[in-house]
């Protein structure tokens, strides 16, 4: 593996987006976020209705990576051994031999994750943590490259199951993907127009321009990136804050503070510096916590969203010069 220049990653970076950007448009925020998720190690949950693209910007931003991609659709009836494999026995060999489940790639989307029950759903809870599962007594390694890209409903919507607070904070991000606006809709609508009918010829081929290696290379950059004790004081404060607010009923954990400050990293060097800001914490902030926090009843019966709650706290911690 080779040293990787800044300038070197924001090549990398910009392939990447001008690859999606084939068969994605007006997301150009979730991509990026996307993208430092990537690079801090973490995975994301993208929460919108349907028909927002959701399943197609997490297939295309797989496509754009050299990686293994593979792809569960969570349903009702989905077991934990359909997401991780089992040991069957051969009868010809008499030994028992692992047959893997769609858990062992690079990439992973797992697609509407909260139509399938809490159970299987928490299938995934120690490959999000560790990288690795347990199969019958046995522990199983992911690799250093796995990723988790889950789409969701909103929970109001029939059918779906809230995902369990433990599975929740092992997301890095949760992403609100919305209806793009009309001009980007007109737009999208206008291409459509002049292509065929069939759904296989309506998306460019993607390529992929991000190999392992770069991978492994730009994600040492980050690491050579350290946080001022400003930086970070400044990120545990507002994480402190979410678990004294009145509006909220559960705050952000420990685990919380360290992803976002892992997610500041590779902001940073996104953005083309070796160094964070204040505005990369309050950038990443509300990605980072809105799926953590559980709000009060009071906060509830006013109608307030986290995201709301989120940004008053910001606006009142003060932030370092």
């Amino acid at each position: 593996m080779t040293d990787m220049t800044l300038e070197q990653f924001a090549e990398r970076a910009s392939a990447l987006r001008a690859e999606i950007a084939k068969t994605v448009q007006g997301q150009g925020a979730a991509v990026d976020q996307l993208l430092i998720a990537l690079f801090a190690r973490g995975h994301v949950l993208l929460e919108g209705p349907p028909g927002t693209a959701k399943t197609l910007l997490a297939r295309s931003f797989a496509a754009a990576l050299d990686l293994a991609f593979g792809r569960i659709q969570f349903t009702p009836d989905l077991m934990p051994g359909d997401v991780l494999g089992a040991n069957l026995f051969e009868f010809n060999t008499g030994q028992f031999r692992l047959v893997k489940g769609p858990v062992f790639t690079d990439i992973l989307l797992a697609d509407e994750i909260n139509r399938a029950p809490p159970k299987t759903q928490a299938a995934l809870l120690q490959a999000m943590n560790e990288r690795v599962v347990t199969i019958d007594g046995e522990d199983h390694a992911l690799g250093d490259h796995f990723q988790v890209i889950a789409t969701q409903n909103p929970i109001e919507q029939q059918g779906t199951y809230p995902l369990p607070e433990a599975q929740n904070d092992r997301f890095l991000f949760k992403l609100l993907i919305h209806f793009p606006d009309r001009e980007t809709e007109l737009s999208v609508l206008t291409r459509h127009a002049a292509l065929s009918l069939d759904f296989t010829a309506r998306t460019e081929p993607i390529d992929a321009v991000l190999a392992g290696a770069d991978l492994d290379a730009a994600r040492s950059l980050i690491d050579s990136i350290r946080l001022d004790e400003k930086i970070l004081a400044y990120i545990l404060d507002l994480v402190r804050a979410t678990r004294e607010d009145p509006e909220i009923r559960e705050g952000a954990s420990t685990r919380a503070a360290d992803a976002l400050a892992a997610a500041v990293r590779a902001a940073a060097a996104l953005d083309g510096r070796d160094y964070a800001i204040p505005d990369d914490v309050q950038a990443l902030f509300a990605p980072a916590m809105r799926h953590r926090v559980i709000l009060g009843p009071a906060a509830e019966i006013e109608g307030r969203t986290p995201d709301e709650v989120l940004a008053a706290i910001i606006a009142r911690i003060e932030a370092p010069r």
